[in-house]
């Protein structure tokens, strides 16, 4: 008797081996497709995650503060192009020779709007040299005639003869512009190039998109892009 229940009992054990035996290889086949479906999905989400990022809409707030341009380090004569607005904004160091000339009253008379009547610059701007500081001029570089964008040419010679003082040469249609940028007679496009807002809270740093203290311009309201 002892020994038929030594046999039921190991008869039992048996059974209960094979059992995990069986069964154990399918937990872990579970359990290892389990883990492999949360790897791929978190892979997953982790690629969509900028997909996603790059359908949301853009702060359109950011794309209009104000843009501070240091330009301690332009030397006279050279010039520097930044992005204001999506727009091409040039800024030029004019030269005391470039300077002179602007104030030539012979070349006032072969201008469209050498006087700057036109709305294409804030009131504080309406200058001889269209700009807050004579030494620096700041327009949005973008011919008023059908948008391409000008060259800087600032030497007198290799451009219209002699009576070329230096400036701004569309390459689309020959329009040309003094280094004021305002635009000669005789040339497609219809007005100067536009003068963006800026201040200068130190003699070193442009700020685009802030009109000084005190004024209000709204570039909106020039003349013509």
């Amino acid at each position: 008797m002892p020994f038929l229940l030594e046999r039921v009992r190991d008869k039992n054990t048996s059974m209960e081996n094979a059992s995990d035996t069986q069964s154990a290889p399918g937990g872990r086949r579970n359990f290892l497709g389990l883990v492999t479906a949360a790897t791929a999905a978190a892979g997953a989400g982790a690629c969509l995650w900028p997909f996603l990022q790059s359908l949301a809409p853009r702060d359109s707030a950011a794309a209009h503060l104000p843009v501070d341009v240091d330009i301690s380090a332009l030397p006279p004569g050279q010039q520097i192009v930044v992005t204001w607005q999506g727009k091409p904004v040039f800024i030029t160091h004019r030269t005391p020779e470039s300077l002179a000339a602007l104030q030539d009253a012979a070349l006032t008379g072969r201008l469209r709007d050498g006087q700057s009547n036109d709305q294409q610059q804030p009131p504080y701007a309406k200058n001889w040299h269209r700009s807050l500081d004579p030494r620096f001029g700041v327009v949005v570089g973008i011919c008023t005639h059908l948008g391409c964008v000008p060259a800087y040419r600032p030497l007198p010679e290799g451009q219209g003869g002699g009576n070329w003082p230096g400036g701004y040469a569309c390459p689309c249609h020959g329009s040309k512009f003094d280094l004021a940028g305002r635009v000669f007679r005789g040339a497609p496009a219809p007005y100067n190039l536009p003068v963006p807002p800026y201040s200068m809270p130190s003699p070193t740093v442009i700020r685009l998109g802030e009109n000084p203290a005190g004024q209000d311009f709204d570039f909106a309201g020039i003349q013509q892009l």
